[in-house]
């Protein structure tokens, strides 16, 4: 198998309002959009950033498609932590958790996008096992 590209696709209720969330406070791109669907990109991310309204009804599989993006987070390393986090309240992003440090090295913080799905931004301070 040869992966040319990867994706993670989230569906939510306005995919604009994510959309224009990381664009304006995570430097993603915008690739592609149409109606209830916006594909977004980074170059450094690795993996290209989909929101799709929910409940499209080209969805797939169908039984999924009322499905919700709950439960999860999308999580990006940072090389500054501190800067990030003081850089996101500057610009008026609530924090939905504040700086923690975990036993295993992993200093992180969580913002939530307006359709609810968690980003958290990651810095290791010693290096992961």
């Amino acid at each position: 198998m040869n992966v040319t590209a990867s994706a993670i696709s989230l569906n939510v209720a306005d995919p604009a309002a994510s959309a224009a969330f990381v664009q304006e406070h995570f430097g993603f791109t915008e690739e592609m959009a149409a109606d209830g669907f916006v594909s977004l990109s980074r170059p450094d991310v690795g993996f290209n950033l989909i929101y799709l309204r929910t409940g499209l009804p080209t969805f797939k599989p169908a039984a999924l498609a009322g499905h919700h993006a709950d439960g999860l987070l999308i999580a990006l390393v940072v090389d500054d932590i501190d800067a990030e986090y003081d850089r996101l309240i500057a610009a008026g992003v609530d924090i939905t958790t504040p700086i923690e440090t975990e036993e295993w090295g992993e200093r992180y913080f969580q913002v939530t996008d307006p359709c609810g799905v968690v980003l958290q931004l990651v810095q290791w301070v010693t290096a992961p096992a």
